[in-house]
């Protein structure tokens, strides 16, 4: 099921690193997915900024090696498609 708005924003307030991690996985867009839309391109922009922070912090690299750390697994992730999103929707719903 898919999060609002209010409760991404929340997600990403509450510096619980596995609930943001939970917003940049649910957000993330690889270069074959169809495009999002410019408010959820902000929040995942927000939920990958706080992200890659704490990565960098506690694996001491810098913010643009956490987020290309980040991106690296992110892509290593099954990726969904509509047809797997409507279908888990409607799984969900029952």
């Amino acid at each position: 099921m898919v999060a609002s708005r209010p409760e991404y924003e929340a997600k990403i307030n509450s510096g619980d690193l596995i609930a943001i991690s939970e917003v940049v996985r649910d957000l993330y867009r690889s270069e074959e997915q169809p495009e999002q839309s410019y408010s959820e391109r902000q929040l995942f922009e927000q939920a990958m900024d706080r992200m890659s922070r704490e990565i960098g912090a506690v694996n001491r690299l810098t913010l643009t090696e956490a987020v290309q750390l980040i991106e690296k697994n992110l892509a290593k992730s099954p990726k969904r498609t509509k047809a797997d999103a409507a279908e888990s929707d409607e799984e969900a719903a029952a």
